[in-house]
């Protein structure tokens, strides 16, 4: 979910045209976009789909509701109603929908309480509701429709004096019966650095383990959880409601990887870096190929950074060892790594106060994991790297050409939605780039070699985002939609946009 956003941003990139691989057989053009009216407010965040009444369901953040968008003619979207959830609690944070049901997951009023998952039909009845964990942030219906599975973040409040545990929930539909899965069989020693921790005195282990989104295998039996601030992906069993084992991600290698980590040198300039980066996946899906459960992930990366506490520091700030470092006066710069946000929860390995090593945030990637935990393929900087080539004066920015590169000392462009789809007979991944405000996509039909296969935007550099006329900003939710449920019978994307207040649908061609 995007954190801020600059209100200063006006001129949007003219992106609406797809940039594609001189091999690529598929390309995505936007056809129509229903608007709320309002800029940076969340009015459009997750979307799901009915197929049966041609509907399209989305988060409303501003409106604490579920819209309901008519899409019987693709041309034109209509919203047809809505469904209030502020009887069973603060607001909406996901939703999914399966045969005749809509799954709603809400906070409570008091975020650090337990929220519900609320369960409707497609009529607008209400089912009802079960109380599951503390900030249910993301419901996935599983494939046979038998049952939703709510990552529950379990969210500090700003001052950390209340911080729950994160928690999964299986809750049985339509009989709403909940089994809960915990991490409290997880210890620190079992991990390496790379699962990440940050928390201050006081704050348990278990605590800081914080469930974000799930995927669930097409035969209903696995769940992944993804747990994005501790770099980690939680692997459930579904029928036991149990943890069979959680996996860690990694780091991208910059020294390794050509990259742009400053906002402040004035140009594209993509070097070797001596910094590892945790993965920290946000939206995951998943996927069978020969007998083997696959994840795929958008690396958007996060911290745990509150009023009351905060993990991150600019490296300019930071103490570097002298050894590890000897041109760290160098790499202080603000046009070389001065300006990158890094954590200091970890990094002094032997704890004489200086950093041994530069730990940054986000893969700015997209990866394929298999179910044992083995990466099988990674995206590297690719997508920065197809961003420079194809839209050069919109690079690592918030969609704009007055911000160029202002998001370089962050985490890029954000990798956060991701969606996949098959198409004749290949599997797409759909990657939506919050900040960039464009979707990327690649065929992933041999894990293995995932390529390229085009980019797209419907951002538009006439437009004034304040005065909504700058199109697509901020997506954050990805639904694919089969050529067989389609009104119109041809594949499309519906992507729901937070920052814009806007859903698209995309012509899969």
């Amino acid at each position: 979910m995007l954190k801020s956003f600059s209100k200063a941003l006006l001129l949007t990139s003219c992106l609406a045209l797809p940039f594609a691989s001189e091999a690529a057989a598929l390309t995505i053009e936007p056809i129509s976009t229903y608007s709320v009216g309002v800029f940076d407010e969340g009015a459009a965040e997750i979307v799901s789909y009915d197929k049966a009444g041609k509907m399209l369901y989305v988060v409303n953040g501003l409106d604490k509701s579920i819209d309901m968008l008519d899409i019987s003619n693709p041309a034109e979207i209509k919203k047809a109603g809505a469904i209030d959830v502020t009887k069973h609690g603060k607001g909406a944070n996901s939703v999914s929908v399966h045969g005749e049901y809509v799954a709603i997951a809400v906070e409570a009023e008091d975020k650090q309480a337990d929220g519900k998952l609320v369960l409707y039909k497609t009529d607008g009845t209400l089912v009802g509701e079960a109380t599951v964990g503390a900030l249910p942030d993301c419901v996935v219906f599983a494939p046979n429709g038998d049952f939703v599975i709510v990552a529950n973040e379990g969210e500090p409040s700003d001052d950390f004096k209340t911080d729950p545990e994160g928690t999964v929930s299986i809750v049985s539909v339509p009989s709403l019966e909940v089994k809960t899965i915990t991490f409290d069989a997880l210890k620190a020693k079992d991990f390496g650095d790379d699962f990440h921790t940050a928390a201050p005195e006081g704050i348990s282990f278990t605590q800081q383990i914080e469930p974000e989104y799930v995927a669930i295998t097409p035969d209903s039996k696995t769940a992944f959880v993804s747990l994005q601030e501790s770099n980690a992906i939680a692997v459930i069993d579904v029928d036991s409601a149990a943890l069979k084992k959680v996996f860690t991600l990694g780091f991208q290698d910059y020294s390794k990887e050509l990259v742009d980590l400053s906002d402040k040198d004035g140009k594209i300039n993509r070097q070797n870096w001596p910094v590892l980066s945790f993965r920290m996946p946000d939206t995951i899906d998943a996927f069978t190929k020969d007998g083997v459960n696959y994840v795929v992930m958008a690396n958007e990366g996060d911290s745990r950074d509150y009023d009351g506490y905060s993990e991150e520091t600019r490296l300019g700030k930071a103490k570097l060892d002298p050894a590890a470092f000897p041109n760290a006066e160098e790499l202080q710069k603000k046009e070389n790594l001065g300006r990158l946000k890094i954590t200091t929860s970890q990094g002094d390995r032997d704890g004489d106060g200086d950093f041994d090593v530069i730990y940054g945030y986000g893969g700015r990637s997209f990866s394929i994991f298999n179910e044992m935990g083995e990466m099988v393929f990674d995206s590297g900087t690719e997508i920065e790297a197809k961003i420079a080539e194809l839209a050069p004066s919109a690079f690592n920015s918030q969609g704009a050409n007055e911000s160029f590169d202002n998001r370089s000392d962050d985490k890029g462009a954000e990798p956060e939605a991701i969606e996949l789809g098959e198409v004749d007979g290949k599997l797409y991944a759909f990657v939506g780039l919050e900040r960039q405000s464009g979707i990327m996509v690649y065929d992933i039909t041999d894990p293995a070699k995932s390529s390229f296969v085009t980019y797209a935007s419907n951002a538009k550099l006439e437009g004034e985002s304040e005065k909504l006329t700058a199109g697509d900003i901020g997506p954050e939710g990805v639904k694919f939609i089969a050529g067989e449920d389609s009104p119109s019978g041809k594949p499309m994307l519906a992507v729901a946009n937070e920052v814009s207040g806007t859903t698209t649908l995309w012509a899969i061609k």
